[in-house]
């Protein structure tokens, strides 16, 4: 079958987000570039000097950013990205930002800027981190030591954030829209732990630290200090009760409900990533 549609450029096309909207857009036989260091032409936030390349006949955009669009610098690059994208023709923006980050509303706003139709998808923390990103290890070693207290997050499936980006990207309505998706109830990450430590049958539990102890605890592990300054900082801003509601987004999107972090645990538990041997993994 011969794709129709929009050409889609998908920004961290192999991230646990962006593989996803590859993915629904390639079920709807949308044609796709997928934006990565590896593809080709290849795109890298970091080198300005390929954004054009990879923007050259597009027209709709997923943007984004690495490694987080609530990190600092994010908004000056996403402003200018979303300027050429605009200058190169692209109708239409598709940005992930994170919710209740200022970087990230900063992003945000450089995107209503551009001239181009935008939509944002706002996320929280995304549940995939527990097994595609950085928390894999910390479960495998039975102690995930967050600077995040007791506060409770509405954790939100990738797969239901990547349907919503798809709905976005293919169908009409979705213009000058703000989505704010995140799961159906809200759990701190004790509960959520427990739960991850339930179905592996698994002594895997909950340490909250404090953002220069869990500093040390990354970079003891070889991350650059950078990064993990970074990534503690953002914690410490969105992990104060400002994200602790739930909203009906991927309902009223998708006309179904939002994916529970049981579902998750269940079916990601029996893929063996959090076994204490697996093989070492990462996702951005």
């Amino acid at each position: 079958m011969t794709a129709t549609g929009p050409k889609t450029l998908v920004l961290a096309g192999t991230g646990k987000t962006g593989r996803r909207v590859v993915s629904g857009l390639v079920a709807r036989d949308v044609p796709v570039r997928v934006g990565s260091r590896r593809a080709e032409p290849p795109f890298d936030w970091q080198d300005d000097t390929t954004w054009e390349p990879a923007l050259r006949g597009m027209d709709a955009a997923y943007v984004a950013f690495y490694p987080d669009a609530a990190f600092p610098g994010a908004a000056r690059a996403m402003g200018s990205f979303a300027d050429l994208a605009a200058a190169c023709g692209v109708r239409h923006l598709v940005l992930l930002a994170d919710r209740g980050s200022a970087e990230a509303e900063r992003c945000e706003q450089a995107v209503r800027d551009s001239g181009a139709e935008w939509t944002i998808v706002r996320a929280g923390f995304i549940t995939q981190n527990f097994s595609e990103a950085f928390l894999v290890e910390l479960v495998r070693a039975g102690v995930v030591a967050l600077p995040a207290g007791d506060v409770a997050e509405p954790f939100t499936d990738a797969e239901d954030i990547a349907d919503v980006a798809v709905a976005a990207l293919t169908e009409s309505g979705h213009a000058g829209r703000i989505h704010e998706v995140t799961g159906p109830r809200l759990l701190t990450f004790a509960d959520a732990v427990g739960e991850i430590a339930r179905v592996t049958r698994r002594e895997v539990r909950y340490l909250p630290v404090t953002s220069e102890q869990f500093v040390l605890s990354l970079t003891g592990r070889g991350v650059p200090a950078e990064y993990a300054t970074q990534l503690a900082g953002l914690m410490v801003e969105v992990f104060d009760g400002r994200r602790a509601h739930v909203t009906d987004t991927v309902e009223r999107v998708l006309g179904r409900p939002p994916r529970d972090f049981t579902e998750y645990a269940r079916e990601t538990a029996t893929t063996g990533v959090w076994d204490a041997q697996a093989e070492s993994s990462r996702g951005a």
